[in-house]
């Protein structure tokens, strides 16, 4: 890489600027929109069974838990692709890609390079990631046709924004994980991933509270309508519940 790496600074200023809106904001707003009908429907009522779940109010946090924790892996990766393609566009004028299953291009001398990313090296299983590699092929038959790959050594990169695979040579394509995506990205910053550490919890502690409350508030809310709904003499009525999670819609 040629480039000089971004100002730090600038990159500070810009995940502080976007943690509260593409991230705190939206996990505070999924929060707010679930219901015990949306949570009930969603999870495996037999799984809580066989833990030997047995108060409502342990059946509810661990429902709760689950679902919560779910969205927020999707929420913060999407937040941390904005930020990959922000700095990127930074160095090399890096832009959200138009091509189907890609999400980040950008060219480096006579090197184009499509990048699929992904929130951690272990994201999908066999079929996910055979897609991905028939987006690559895609691509390139795409840019060939177009006459915009003629010119250019095209590079897939799969980058993943935490963790680590040292057999980062794939045949198809190359898999660059933690300090080699942001490195790559950057134009070669050896230390940007974990520069980024301590931007990304502004207020967090703040939020978190703010989070807190509302996540208390649901615990309570549901557990109340669940006990209503659900038990029987002061215990869960495992039958109804199942028939409610998984009987035919009358």
């Amino acid at each position: 890489m040629s480039r000089s790496s971004p100002a730090l600074a600038e990159i500070a200023r810009y995940i502080e600027e976007h943690t509260g809106p593409e991230f705190h904001d939206k996990k505070l707003a999924k929060l707010k929109a679930l219901t015990l009908e949306s949570i009930l429907r969603r999870k495996n009522p037999y799984l809580f069974k066989a833990k030997r779940t047995q108060t409502a109010n342990d059946f509810i946090k661990a429902v709760l838990d689950a679902t919560v924790s779910s969205g927020e892996e999707t929420v913060f990766g999407n937040f941390l692709e904005k930020v990959a393609i922000h700095i990127c566009q930074q160095i090399f004028d890096g832009r959200k890609s138009g091509i189907k299953g890609l999400d980040l291009e950008f060219e480096d001398g006579r090197d184009k390079y499509l990048v699929s990313i992904k929130s951690g090296p272990n994201w999908g299983n066999d079929q996910q990631i055979k897609a991905m590699i028939r987006n690559f092929h895609e691509a390139r038959k795409t840019l060939h046709t177009s006459g915009g790959g003629k010119s250019l050594n095209i590079r897939f990169i799969e980058g993943c924004c935490y963790g680590r695979d040292n057999s980062y040579e794939k045949g198809t394509h190359q898999k660059l994980c933690g300090q080699r995506f942001w490195a790559l990205i950057s134009g070669g910053s050896e230390t940007l991933y974990t520069d980024i550490i301590e931007p990304i919890g502004y207020k967090a502690k703040e939020r978190n509270e703010e989070l807190e409350e509302m996540y208390t508030a649901k615990l309570n809310d549901f557990t109340a309508q669940f006990v209503t709904r659900f038990c029987q003499n002061g215990l869960i009525d495992w039958v109804k519940l199942v028939d409610y999670n998984s009987g035919k819609q009358q």
